[in-house]
């Protein structure tokens, strides 16, 4: 595990280089769909500026309210702290962000967010790149499984010769897969129905890799990323039931109009 990398003197965190790439790459993506569509390239810088502020508003504004009896005691000191993001805060004020930005635009249209879907499923495998080399405590259970490993030397250490499960890397494969899928879908599919598909598949994801991390169940034996997640794959699959009940399969595939 490498937390940190000392170049001429500063101090850089890992976890930051990877969240830096991981927008950088979602910029790309964006941009490059965004040309695909017609529209201005330079939109992605737009949209991704969007995307930051919110995200980060709502990631740490998220770890707030989730851990407020720890923090309430210094709420102004923990608002500026550098430590403490929750992934589905910062999906929420993201995507806030981003609306807000089409809205502002006069482009708030299904493709686009079928366009910010892809970039978050990308976005996501990146960043949990950052959490495996940093070791900050997002791995899983303890493990005798061939592949498991330990994290002596994380952001939030294993003990000395305790082996857990990588589950970062489980979720940078399973998310990389579902970019790539969503990508290939982009021109095959109805508007929406990639937005859709992303629902469901982040949400399948990050339910089945509950089971193996180390959050704490609150409800019929799940987490609370569990319970996010079970919302998430309702409203795909309640939007995939609509478009498919009003005019059946052939409703999920691109107009020829």
């Amino acid at each position: 595990m490498k937390p940190e990398i000392h170049l001429l003197g500063i101090s850089i965190k890992t976890f930051g280089v990877m969240f830096a790439l991981g927008f950088l790459a979602c910029g790309a993506l964006v941009a490059r769909r965004l040309r695909e569509l017609g529209r201005p390239a330079d939109w992605a810088y737009e949209i991704v500026f969007a995307a930051l502020i919110g995200g980060i508003v709502g990631a740490r504004g998220y770890f707030l309210i989730e851990n407020f009896d720890e923090v309430k005691h210094d709420l102004l000191g923990s608002i500026f702290s550098g430590s403490g993001l929750v992934w589905y805060g910062g999906a929420i004020g993201g995507a806030i962000g981003v609306i807000g930005w089409m809205r502002w635009r006069g482009v708030l249209e299904l493709r686009m967010l079928d366009m910010c879907a892809t970039a978050l499923a990308l976005g996501y495998a990146i960043g949990r790149i950052g959490c495996q080399v940093s070791g900050d405590g997002d791995y899983g259970i303890r493990s005798n499984l061939p592949w498991a490993m330990g994290y002596p030397h994380g952001t939030v250490p294993t003990p000395p010769g305790v082996r857990v499960q990588p589950t970062p890397i489980y979720e940078t494969l399973a998310m990389c897969l579902l970019a790539y899928a969503l990508w290939k879908l982009r021109d095959r599919v109805r508007p929406g129905v990639v937005f859709a598909l992303y629902l469901i598949g982040s949400g399948l994801e990050r339910f089945l890799v509950e089971f193996v991390r180390r959050n704490s169940d609150v409800f019929i034996g799940l987490t609370p990323p569990q319970l996010e997640s079970v919302g998430l794959c309702v409203i795909g699959l309640c939007w995939l039931a609509l478009l498919v009940s009003r005019g059946g399969t052939a409703a999920l595939r691109p107009s020829t109009a």
